[in-house]
């Protein structure tokens, strides 16, 4: 198969645009949202521990928005929250008759395309966990691409209990973890403990509460380190070959690997590795 220099160019842009607003070093609110971003790393909150930072509708567009404003220093985006709680999923107070059926639906779909976004979007987006995580909760956990938990955290779908099952949770979730797993956490409803997170693949890493903001920056400065492009063109195609029979992923993916090796910070990378010295990364996609 001849690889083409357009390959590349789907891989990065294929089903994402980036916003227009860029956010400075100084934290804003944005509704029920901490926003700030410092050294390439945007810090978005969930703020809003009453509702145990509930996903309502506010609070899906609001979380849309803080993630898809372009920022060509944008390296990363770390996802937390206040409180005890993560996040308890979707506002039930929202779900009711009296919002009417065309209203879930708007709920649902723009819960849809927030979740969708987090792996479409460029950077990577790290998900730092100190509480429960439950329902839609643990479906924006499951759709982050790494995440750091503390051991006093908790996982599960329980919405069966409530007479709504967690149908849509499941979805990032059985693409994570083992089938018996995913089963037994979305018919029982049951919690998981983070160690039993970890070794079912829903996490990263399990660490003390008190070296959660240590490992988190370890992370992030492990992806700030290298070159903006580099990782987006990996990103995409991680999840893109995940869809793939493996004949298939090869074949794209020893393209995607020709066009990576000739971009500007492909040729640095080597280069920088021969020379025995640090890479200056250019970010370029050429």
């Amino acid at each position: 198969m001849l690889c083409s220099r357009a390959l590349t160019r789907t891989v990065l842009l294929k089903g994402f645009k980036w916003g227009h607003r860029s956010f400075s070093q100084t934290p804003m609110v944005q509704s029920r949202l901490l926003v700030s971003q410092e050294n390439g790393v945007r810090h978005i909150t969930l703020a809003d521990p009453k509702t145990r930072n509930s996903l309502s509708l506010q609070m899906l567009e609001d979380l849309q928005s803080a993630i898809t404003q372009e920022d060509p220093s944008l390296r990363c985006i770390v996802l937390g929250a206040q409180g005890k709680v993560f996040s308890a999923g979707h506002n039930l107070k929202e779900l009711t008759h009296k919002e009417g059926r065309n209203y879930h639906q708007q709920v649902f779909n723009t819960c849809t395309k927030f979740m969708l976004t987090l792996q479409s979007i460029p950077v990577p987006v790290v998900a730092k966990v100190n509480g429960i995580a439950a329902a839609a909760g643990c479906q924006l956990v499951a759709s982050c691409d790494i995440v750091i938990a503390t051991q006093n955290s908790s996982f599960s779908t329980p919405g069966g209990s409530v007479g709504i099952f967690c149908s849509t949770p499941g979805i990032p979730l059985v693409r994570c973890v083992p089938r018996k797993v995913s089963a037994h956490m979305l018919l029982t409803g049951l919690p998981i403990t983070a160690e039993e997170a970890l070794r079912a693949g829903l996490v990263s890493k399990v660490v003390p509460e008190d070296e959660l903001e240590a490992e988190t920056q370890r992370t992030v400065d492990a992806i700030s380190h290298k070159s903006r492009a580099v990782i987006a063109l990996g990103k995409q195609f991680m999840y893109r070959q995940m869809e793939m029979g493996i004949e298939e992923a090869y074949s794209q993916g020893s393209c995607v690997m020709v066009n990576n090796i000739n971009m500007v910070d492909g040729q640095e990378g080597i280069s920088s590795f021969i020379e025995k010295r640090k890479p200056n990364w250019s970010h370029s996609d050429e």
